[in-house]
């Protein structure tokens, strides 16, 4: 019980704001290209309560990977919907790669800075979570970033889809939508596209943006999802 609470407490923060964060953007995004939606849902908020939804928040302990209560956007708002569905999808994968980059940042200067402390000092003892915290942060945005860009609808990379191809083949993929979750969760737990796909380009972004602490990353990540 007490190894669940520790896995809780670095979890949580970085993980509501990821998901909270990611749907806020879509309704921001729509919000400035016309469509008042979210806004007059009260949904333009980082108050995470507004946006859970209490099943895809325990996935994000369960399975890594989790989900909020969608940001309502009427597309048919939207002052050219075509090309703005493009943005306001691109709004959630883009933020969390954003969220990713800056914990990256983050915890490589608190890292730095506490390997200049004493062991067991009091700043080392206050710094330490925060890390591991930022650490997670890192993993959990550019998985909620990349899989999100699968090309399926309801998935933001599904929707960018529609609006980037032309009429008819956009058409065509937007019909998918109604059993888009379906796909989804065959894709997930009954092919190897996390092992063969997601996992290696997760990887590369940790690589990337973690450098000298990738192995902060992967050894917070294995311990919180073990």
């Amino acid at each position: 019980m007490e190894n669940f609470f520790l896995k809780l407490s670095i979890m949580l923060v970085p993980a509501l704001m990821a998901i909270t964060c990611h749907e806020v953007s879509h309704g921001f995004v729509a919000d400035r290209l016309g469509d008042r939606t979210a806004r007059y849902m009260g949904r333009l908020t980082l108050n995470p309560l507004k946006h859970l939804d209490l099943f895809g928040t325990l996935m994000v302990f369960i399975v890594g990977i989790g989900w909020a209560k969608p940001v309502p956007v009427n597309f048919g708002n939207l002052r050219n919907p075509k090309r703005d569905m493009v943005w306001v999808a691109g709004a959630g994968p883009i933020t969390n790669f954003a969220l990713a980059f800056l914990s990256a940042m983050a915890m490589r200067g608190l890292a730095a800075a506490g390997s200049m402390l004493p062991d067991s000092s009091a700043l080392q003892m206050a710094l330490d979570p925060i890390v591991l915290m930022l650490a997670f942060s890192v993993y959990i945005n550019l998985l909620l970033g990349i899989f999100n860009l699968i090309p399926v609808p309801p998935l933001d990379g599904g929707r960018v889809a529609v609006g980037l191809l032309p009429h008819r083949q956009a058409e065509l993929l937007a019909r998918f939508e109604p059993y888009g979750m379906i796909v989804i969760i065959v894709l997930v737990f009954f092919t190897n596209i996390f092992a063969k796909v997601i996992s290696p380009v997760v990887d590369l972004g940790i690589s990337i943006l973690a450098g000298p602490q990738s192995g902060l990353v992967y050894s917070v990540t294995h311990f919180l999802m073990r």
